[in-house]
């Protein structure tokens, strides 16, 4: 339209004249309208990309092994770093319509264009591997990241230890550091996969040697490393010592070595390994002289691992229970797991690596000397050598990889005599015996000593406390308790002990006290809420638990805590069942509510849903779709 033909519409204008804006006096115009389309460059990218398809002002034209892409140069700067300095520096390929690009795969270069001009990219089993390193080399650095995210969520033992080998060779350092977490924190199943037995030696020798390794036992990283060495048997052979040097041989138990580490032909045939298990027999013999302070001797410390409550039989009513239960404190429930072989009430129970221990005890007829073990990783329990000794209403503890059963009751006398467990050899010895027969005890383990508390001798409730070296194997008293006591709850919690409730001949008490070693010292803190007796007390995350008992007429199911800092006992989550007598230890898990909820072991052994290759192994329902 011409200049011309708007001059009518502007006489009109002059002769309405112009409309008056201002609200304001003085007749200075303030208004104005801020006005974004949201749409625009969703619409404009749209647009240059539907021009893009068709080769409507394309100005450059990218090939891979013969097939093209064309595209706008100001676009592909704008999204990329790579571009941006290939078009704006004074380089070889900025004034050329055509480039020829060789380290990228075809179908990932396509896919990218695409995510430039769209902000959509949908990442897939099929095409991860090719996008990763394709997005590294545009330096498309959130699609980079989100292929990373993508192969993290796809861990598996059967792919991690592939991933994590991609992950090294495209610099992907967080992938690659999270790929190694999780081979050491599920290495039995990751043990048990064809990826495993194509490690090199280097990337074997990097799991086996991490402290951080989540095994249940080293017999379990022995078995691993003779599968990898006899699956190429002739090269790999050499390396046999030098890998078996990382296995902490001395915590390997006797039968084992015995029976299946001796007769390796492997081990026959190398005089350094000969040496190796020699120690590890010198281990077992010398008590007196172990040392925590070997790398071959101090236990494993996987990551990842939360502190649960185990609670083990007890009784209530006319009742003596098997029935075990967890307490989670992150989710604050109580969960049930598999029953004790025996009942027992009155029953002495620790941990020791990993394991819970419950010895003795009382099944509702008779005094128990039998014991078990509980791997919380199959959720069973397995029958142990049986004490020297019937105990029931015994102190126990672990101290240097062995545990004590201290004192007790055997149905007809109270006792003063105690007993070491080995688990390393599978057998009790006796140790010196206490000063005074004590049952309703409390032994503990603080500071490389063995502290006997309180209970009855069979006359009298003792307020007196033994103090027990095993390097010097005799008994000499400490300071006594404030308060006579027996049947009450012990514990160590920022190294003092604590002695709660409890019964002092008369009554049950909700009193209690605590004892600091340095100054041999005892001092009175917060009464529990509720009067108990026979209860268990445990330390957890800086708290004290009370657990159970007997408030003097009936079995209890509560909980209360206790924080030092504020010197209070407060009401906590109640147990399934009420329990008097009851055993109790904090122990270290990794997923064990996964574990538990499975009617089998959590062991890996479902290969048919899982391939051994890296690119196959990832599941192909689980795609990853990312847009800007």
């Amino acid at each position: 339209m011409a200049t011309e033909d708007f001059q009518p519409l502007n006489a009109a204008m002059k002769e309405l004249g112009e409309p008056n804006l201002s609200h304001s006096q003085d007749n200075i115009c303030h208004a104005q309208m801020n006005f974004e389309d949201t749409s625009h460059i969703f619409t404009v990218f749209s647009a240059m990309n539907e021009m893009r398809k068709i080769g409507q002002l394309c100005d450059i034209t990218l090939e891979v092994s013969g097939l093209k892409i064309q595209a706008h140069k100001i676009v592909l700067a704008a999204n990329s770093s790579y571009f941006n300095a290939m078009f704006n520096n004074e380089m070889l390929e900025k004034n050329l319509p055509s480039i020829t690009m060789s380290e990228i795969d075809f179908n990932a270069l396509k896919l990218l264009i695409d995510y430039i001009y769209t902000g959509r990219l949908t990442i897939t089993e099929s095409n991860v591997l090719n996008l990763l390193p394709a997005s590294s080399l545009l330096q498309l650095i959130v699609v980079r990241e989100v292929c990373c995210q993508f192969l993290q969520n796809q861990l598996h033992p059967s792919n991690c230890l592939g991933i994590q080998k991609f992950a090294d060779a495209h610099c992907c350092h967080e992938l690659q550091d999270f790929s190694l977490k999780y081979a050491l924190q599920n290495f039995y199943e990751v043990s048990l996969t064809e990826e495993f037995h194509s490690l090199s030696y280097e990337g074997l020798t990097r799991l086996i040697s991490d402290d951080h390794l989540n095994v249940i036992d080293e017999e379990t990283v022995y078995e691993a490393t003779i599968r990898w060495i006899k699956f190429d048997l002739k090269s790999r052979e050499q390396y046999f010592p030098l890998l078996l040097g990382h296995i902490r041989l001395p915590l390997i138990e006797r039968i084992f070595l015995i029976n299946k580490i001796l007769d390796e032909p492997l081990i026959k045939q190398n005089s350094q390994a000969k040496d190796l298990v020699i120690e590890a027999m010198k281990y077992h013999l010398s008590f007196e002289d172990r040392k925590e302070n070997h790398p071959r001797t101090a236990h494993r410390k996987p990551n990842g691992l939360n502190d649960f409550i185990f609670v083990v039989g007890g009784g209530s009513l006319f009742t003596t229970h098997n029935e075990c239960e967890i307490f989670d404190p992150r989710d604050d429930i109580w969960i049930e797991l598999a029953s004790t072989n025996q009942r027992r009430s009155r029953a002495g129970v620790t941990a020791w690596n990993r394991h819970i221990f419950a010895v003795g005890g009382y099944n509702g007829s008779k005094t128990l000397s039998s014991a078990e073990s509980f791997n919380p990783l199959t959720n069973q329990w397995s029958d142990i050598k049986a004490m020297g000794s019937k105990r029931s209403c015994h102190g126990i503890a672990e101290l240097y990889n062995a545990i004590y059963a201290v004192g007790g009751y055997d149905g007809v006398n109270c006792l003063s005599s105690a007993e070491r467990y080995d688990p390393l050899i599978g057998a009790w010895f006796s140790v010196q015996s206490l000063e005074i027969k004590r049952r309703y005890t409390r032994v503990l383990s603080l500071n490389g000593s063995l502290y006997v508390v309180g209970g009855f001798d069979g006359a009298n409730h003792l307020s007196s406390v033994e103090r027990y070296d095993p390097r010097e194997g005799k008994w000499i008293a400490v300071a006594p308790m404030l308060c006579r006591r027996s049947s009450f709850g012990a514990a160590i919690l920022d190294n003092k002990i604590y002695a709660i409730g409890g019964n002092d001949g008369t009554l049950c008490m909700a009193n209690s006290e605590r004892y600091d070693p340095v100054k041999n010292a005892w001092e009175n803190i917060a009464s529990l809420q509720n009067r108990r007796s026979t209860h268990e007390l445990v330390a957890m995350n800086g708290q004290l638990y009370a657990l159970g008992g007997n408030d003097g007429s009936n079995s209890l199911n509560s909980v209360e805590s206790y924080l030092p800092t504020t010197n209070r006992w407060i009401n906590g989550s109640s147990m399934n069942l009420r329990r008097s007598g009851l055993g109790s230890v904090v122990l270290e898990c990794n997923d064990l509510r996964q574990h538990l909820n499975s009617s089998t072991s959590p062991w890996f052994d479902d290969k048919s849903e899982h391939s051994s290759s890296t690119y196959k192994s990832i599941e192909t329902n689980n795609n990853k779709s990312i847009s800007e």
